[in-house]
């Protein structure tokens, strides 16, 4: 924090730390309408897997220039105008998504809305991040996973609506148009009581923070790659649950779309429950044996996953997946922040690495699936929570 940051007043940070809340919510709830009709809109447009890899590949593609370019666009016009931007881009190009599978079997239209729908994300993400962890130094408490839990929150009423909407058949025009509406509403209302800016996070590099050859060092950092590494693994967990559950268990355990729908929403309840109980158990063992755990929990569920012979054991794994995967995203996010004046620069760094996963996913899974059968495919995702697991003493908090 900067020494001329002014103290903020109690119910002022607790509005900030409600606010941040918000912001992870509504993110949570943008990104699950799209994800809870993935089945719907491949239905639409006919694809097969490995053509649906490539069209969820462009969420991960816009991702991948948000995160990159969030940093600097941090330091140029502040966290409160980068999340505002970033969240109204992501509604329009989810707004997109709905239009172009309900009057378009091209899935041009598709591609654009997502690339647009991950760019916002992928920024909004590194900064409401940044902004969450100068929350929690100024609390004083951990409260990051429970940013997160709001973000899972947010996934389970948008998997919810979005399983009704299936259920009703209502076409994604109308149910992504209207969840957008909604988004950028509740975002305008809550984005009033951020105070990052307030504090000087955000200040221009003569103030104290890293300039831009800086920012760009910390991918030479050692513990800040490692760090990337977990996220990596977490993301990679939880992004293809994100991408392909759905239509994991509507292939390969023939359940119905509905069906798949409500069980991806067992996922990211799993999740919730896992970040909210974490904070306790990280304030008591600390990050890395509750790493180590949550690993072992993501593998283990994952496993059952892809190999049980019923639809019931395969949703009990996802129960286990979605506890093990819950703690990885959010702890890598308060460990890349434990130095306030890089806090920026390490996020950004962090979360490029973590979307990643989201980058060559989609595709690897896609084309795996092709020719495995999509569960068989998720073995990639094993493999990579493994890789997650033998990095976890990166997190490790610093005196």
């Amino acid at each position: 924090m900067s020494a001329q940051a002014p103290a903020l007043a109690r119910p002022v940070v607790v509005a900030w730390r409600n606010a941040v809340f918000a912001v992870f919510a509504i993110n949570g709830f943008a990104l699950a309408t799209w994800m809870s009709r993935v089945p719907a809109v491949r239905d639409a447009l006919g694809a097969s897997t490995a053509e649906m890899g490539w069209v969820v590949f462009s969420i991960a593609a816009g991702s991948i220039v948000g995160l990159s370019s969030a940093s600097h666009v941090l330091a140029w016009v502040g966290s409160r105008r980068t999340i505002a931007a970033a969240v109204v881009v992501g509604c329009v190009g989810l707004s997109v998504v709905g239009l172009g599978s309900t009057l378009s079997t091209h899935g041009v239209f598709v591609v654009i809305g997502l690339a647009l729908l991950g760019c916002g994300m992928g920024m909004c993400d590194v900064a409401m991040n940044v902004e969450g962890a100068a929350a929690e130094r100024e609390l004083g408490r951990t409260v990051m996973p429970l940013f997160h839990a709001a973000f899972s929150g947010g996934t389970i009423a948008g998997a919810g609506l979005g399983a009704l909407a299936e259920w009703g058949d209502v076409s994604t025009a109308v149910h992504f148009g209207a969840v957008a509406v909604a988004s950028v509403v509740a975002l305008g209302v809550s984005v009033r009581f951020l105070h990052l800016d307030a504090l000087g996070f955000s200040a221009a590099d003569s103030a104290g923070h890293p300039g831009w050859r800086e920012r760009l060092g910390m991918w030479a950092d050692r513990r800040t790659l490692l760090i990337g590494l977990i996220v990596l693994g977490m993301a990679f967990a939880e992004g293809s649950a994100n991408d392909w559950l759905a239509l994991a268990m509507v292939d390969g355990h023939d359940v119905s779309n509905s069906t798949g729908a409500v069980v991806y929403g067992v996922f990211v309840t799993a999740m919730t429950v896992g970040r909210v109980a974490g904070v306790f158990f990280l304030d008591r063992y600390g990050r890395v044996p509750v790493l180590w755990t949550t690993t072992a929990l993501a593998a283990g569920g994952l496993l059952i996953v892809i190999f049980a012979p019923w639809a019931g054991l395969a949703t009990a794994g996802v129960v286990l997946w979605g506890l093990g995967a819950s703690l990885g995203f959010p702890v890598g996010m308060s460990a890349a922040a434990d130095d306030s004046r890089t806090a920026t620069a390490r996020v950004s760094v962090v979360a490029t690495i973590g979307y990643f996963a989201f980058l060559v996913g989609p595709p690897s899974i896609g084309f795996l699936g092709d020719g495995v059968g999509l569960l068989r495919a998720l073995l990639l995702v094993f493999a990579l929570i493994i890789v997650a697991g033998f990095a976890t003493p990166a997190a490790r908090e610093r005196a």
